[in-house]
């Protein structure tokens, strides 16, 4: 299924607070990565005068969250939850299997990657509020998906399954499951940071 939104900020408004209110969401920030493209730890330089880190975490303050990665970010997360990764060369499915045995099984994730700094909030509410029923939800341009990316209770029963070097896109696009994307302009949905250039 696919949900078609003149505005982003229209859609949040209308039904992102949806599942939130119901304390049955919790977003996962994946933030192991070694930023070796970067050419070291990225996620604390700053972006006009925010560290990255900060800037995802903004987006989702609303939230219950819980943040995978090393040790040295916990001091830079409060109030959001750190689960310690200190294997990141294992992959991001495991810093999802990490984060999915610490959450409630009964509750929804949405995940974000924290190398994606111009992601908002309303960007997350429009998938949050868009999901409806479906096992995943995930924004879309052009037929180019993005981030965040929401995970029923259900479609995390298939999490422990995923094996070292598997992304998100392995979960998101089983065909076992029922997906609805979010027509998403906004390039926060899309844009990350790999290299200084991409600042």
């Amino acid at each position: 299924a696919r949900l078609r939104s003149p505005a982003v900020a229209t859609l949040a408004m209308t039904l992102g607070p949806t599942l939130a209110m119901t304390h049955r969401l919790t977003a996962v920030i994946l933030a192991a990565g070694t930023g070796s493209r970067f050419g070291g730890q990225k996620l604390l330089v700053e972006i006009a005068g925010k560290a990255m880190i900060a800037r995802v975490l903004a987006a989702v303050a609303h939230l219950p969250t819980v943040v995978v990665g090393p040790r040295d970010l916990e001091p830079r997360l409060s109030p959001a939850r750190l689960i310690e990764n200190d294997a990141p060369e294992r992959g991001m499915a495991h810093s999802l299997r990490l984060a999915n045995a610490a959450i409630g099984e009964r509750k929804a994730i949405v995940v974000l990657l924290a190398d994606m700094p111009f992601m908002t909030r309303a960007i997350v509410d429009a998938v949050v509020g868009g999901a409806g029923n479906a096992d995943v939800c995930y924004p879309q341009r052009a037929g180019v998906g993005g981030h965040p990316v929401l995970f029923s209770a259900h479609a995390r029963t298939k999490i422990a399954a995923l094996r070292d070097g598997d992304t998100l896109r392995s979960l998101r696009d089983d065909p076992s499951l029922t997906r609805r994307t979010i027509d998403v302009a906004d390039d926060g949905a899309y844009r990350d940071v790999d290299r200084a250039s991409d600042i």
